[in-house]
């Protein structure tokens, strides 16, 4: 029977799915944690199993060396960069990952961030629990400054299915949609206007970030880019921390340059305690939950059983070291 191993499913899976579509493709030893960085234990619990799934726990050359048995590595997400996929693909190894699972939780999330922002319902709604709306001397009152967003203008880095799908909520809201892409295409034309980054930066009222990490944008959200926006401009990222620079954004969020910042992503995760972000005005920070409602996460597992399924049957799919 094929040796099955989870090394970090708790994320995935803590208690409201079930295992039991994996578990009928083999022998099954699921961890509920093991770690984020190089460890002795991560070889030690992959073992003699041929098929290796995790999260965030990464596999390395020093790792894959250790386990000679691994076969096939799935990945629980859309990125894979905790993979030495190079290394994999020269030891013969697949390295699986999920594409596309989270369309509408992100773009959905994203949207949440950009109404909190608009609203503070959150700080509004302990503050009524509090007790000020019972002691205030008016019929109501609001302690940020609440906005409109009919008529703005939001501009999409990254326009394809989760900023896409955004669009179609921004403009459903009365927004004005522009996006930049390197890959335009008619879809996004019926959505959005494509612009160039600069023309983006320049005429956006809100900036969000849906594109992949690339040696060429890491960092692309920093003082030079920021220079040549709109004076209180709102940004949201919730694609990759790695996008912006944290600190030129602290700075910026401070300045009052950019008006108010809502982050599901950052730099290092966990967040580390340092980070500049948590100290900034008008910042917004969740832990990286824009995937993670349940009807996300399920197809997140059931992907996940299809391409250990197909990698068995001997037509893998969704392959990232072809």
């Amino acid at each position: 029977m094929t040796k099955i191993v989870v090394l970090d499913g708790y994320t995935e899976n803590p208690g409201d799915l079930s295992w039991d579509s994996l578990k009928a493709l083999g022998d099954v030893m699921i961890y509920d944690r093991t770690a984020y960085q190089e460890s002795d234990l991560i070889a030690e619990r992959i073992g003699n199993a041929e098929i290796v799934v995790i999260n965030k726990t990464p596999i390395s050359k020093a790792t894959m060396d250790k386990c000679p048995n691994i076969k096939l590595i799935a990945v629980l997400a859309t990125g894979y960069n905790i993979v030495d996929c190079k290394y994999a693909k020269e030891r013969g190894i697949s390295v699986v990952n999920v594409p596309t699972y989270g369309t509408a939780s992100v773009s959905q999330f994203s949207i949440a961030l950009l109404l909190e922002i608009c609203h503070h319902i959150g700080h509004h709604d302990k503050s009524v629990h509090a007790g000020n709306w019972a002691n205030s001397l008016d019929w109501c009152y609001w302690d940020y400054p609440l906005i409109e967003l009919e008529g703005k203008t939001i501009g999409i880095i990254g326009f394809g299915r989760i900023g896409q799908s955004e669009g179609r909520i921004a403009k459903a809201l009365g927004m004005n949609v522009i996006a930049y892409d390197v890959f335009p295409n008619d879809f996004g034309r019926q959505i959005g206007e494509y612009v160039s980054l600069d023309e983006l930066y320049e005429r956006a009222d809100v900036i969000t970030l849906h594109c992949n990490l690339t040696a060429e944008n890491s960092g692309m959200i920093n003082k030079d880019s920021i220079a040549k926006m709109k004076d209180g401009v709102i940004l949201i990222n919730n694609a990759r921390g790695q996008l912006i620079n944290e600190q030129d954004v602290t700075d910026a969020l401070n300045s009052g340059k950019i008006g108010a910042a809502a982050l599901d992503v950052v730099y290092t995760e966990p967040i580390k305690a340092d980070n500049p972000l948590l100290g900034a005005k008008n910042c917004i920070i969740t832990p990286h939950i824009s995937w993670a409602p349940k009807e996300s996460r399920q197809r997140i597992m059931d992907i996940t059983v299809s391409n250990i399924k197909a990698f068995s049957d001997g037509a893998p799919v969704n392959v990232v070291t072809k």
